[in-house]
């Protein structure tokens, strides 16, 4: 693992928001925003696109990786029009195709920058959510920065009073 530069001259801490179309999303994304603008920091919002089922004709296989990338685009889109309605913050975004854990693993080795995951834990029957399972269920080390959960049913204004 690289060295942190978030510190460095020249660079900004970053947080990294893992997006998709959960409504418990939301949550991370204003989490994330308000902090870094709080702490003079900058939030990059990764999109990962799971691999599917691509055993069909090339042509095929073609069409669905575009409709896949223009939905994560569509999806970043709206995350990045809501976080202008929050913050002043204008996030990077950063679209990826693979397993999420190993994209979020690479894609912070890959940018020093990155010092902060920030994940939203669901409220529903169904558990946390598969990230946040996953973290617990390694006691914390499945990645290699500190890893900040926001609970789904945080309030803005105790959120706005915590960051």
């Amino acid at each position: 693992m690289r060295p942190r530069r978030a510190r460095a001259e020249g660079h900004k801490r970053k947080f990294l928001v893992v997006i998709d179309d959960t409504p418990e999303c939301v949550r991370a994304m204003r989490y994330a925003a308000k902090r870094a603008e709080r702490t003079n920091g900058a939030v990059t919002m990764l999109f990962v696109i799971e691999p599917g089922d691509f055993q069909h004709w090339l042509g095929v296989e073609e069409v669905m990786r575009a409709e896949a990338m223009e939905e994560a685009e569509n999806i970043l889109g709206r995350f990045a029009s809501r976080m202008a309605d929050v913050s002043k913050i204008e996030p990077e975004l950063v679209i990826r195709e693979g397993k999420r854990a190993d994209e979020i693993r690479k894609l912070i080795e890959e940018d020093e920058d990155i010092a902060i995951l920030v994940l939203a834990a669901s409220g529903g029957s169904e558990g946390p959510g598969p990230l946040v399972s996953s973290i617990a269920q390694k006691g914390g080390l499945a990645f290699p920065i500190p890893v900040t959960i926001v609970p789904e049913n945080l309030s803005d204004e105790v959120m706005d009073e915590i960051v």
